[in-house]
């Protein structure tokens, strides 16, 4: 199977900036969003052979997640099941007969870090969690933009960017534990080399210099580890401020 995960940075932008050329060719099984900022009765979004499942923030223009599967999932779920989480549009659940499929738009923080208190003590943890009570069932997937540069390699400048959001010791930790519970990070899995990137500011030229961050992930159970073929970031890739991301996985 080929799963793809883009944050799209509004969905109704991207495509006019050519999403559905990148999406024809991909051919994936399954194709994850984030950022869609809409609703679906507001796009034009033709995917024929595939089940599209939304889920928008109740918010207008903001957040918002959905999943393309050529394959009908036997269940789909929206959100984690806790209010306070769950008016932003951001998970999707799809259960599989052999595993279950998560895409996630994490919360930001926040350049003031107004919001990093919620996201180190409420989100990162109720999202780990429902994580491990899918795993009892069957093996996860999960993926999408997790808004963490998890290692110094993960971003172009770490040392200028420890208190910012994105890189702080909080929400690094955060990430660290979806690790120490035995998630495997499958890019990491696969090179363990530096400036490779997921997501770049529109400013200073950066995307063109390649000063980058590594925020969106694709995060497999362990037990799925030895059935990973490969994980790539696709930065050649354009329509957003974020490229895509995906693997092949034989499940």
């Amino acid at each position: 199977m080929k799963l793809i995960s883009w944050n799209v940075n509004g969905i109704r932008a991207c495509i006019n900036k050519g999403f559905l050329s990148f999406f024809d060719e991909s051919d994936a099984d399954i194709f994850c969003i984030q950022e869609t900022k809409a609703v679906s009765s507001q796009v034009e979004l033709d995917t024929p052979g595939y089940s599209q499942f939304w889920n928008s923030a109740e918010k207008k223009g903001y957040s918002g997640t959905l999943v393309l599967t050529k394959e009908q999932p036997i269940n789909s779920f929206y959100g984690l099941g806790i209010d306070k989480h769950d008016n932003e549009g951001r998970v999707i659940t799809l259960e599989y007969e052999k595993f279950y499929l998560v895409t996630v738009y994490t919360p930001n923080s926040k350049r003031d870090l107004s919001r990093l208190d919620y996201r180190e003590n409420e989100w990162d943890i109720d999202f780990l969690n429902y994580l491990i009570e899918l795993e009892k069932l069957k093996p996860v997937i999960f993926c999408g933009d997790l808004n963490v540069a998890h290692k110094e390699i993960d971003l172009k400048n770490p040392k200028n960017n420890v208190r910012n959001a994105g890189f702080t010791a909080e929400e690094r930790k955060g990430f660290d534990n979806i690790v120490s519970h035995g998630f495997i990070d499958t890019f990491r899995h696969f090179n363990n080399e530096g400036d490779n990137y997921t997501w770049w500011s529109y400013m200073g030229g950066a995307r063109s210099r390649n000063v980058g961050w590594r925020i969106d992930y694709f995060c497999v159970s362990d037990e799925l580890k030895s059935k990973l073929s490969n994980a790539k970031i696709h930065p050649d890739i354009l329509g957003s401020d974020h490229c895509p991301v995906s693997i092949e996985i034989d499940i």
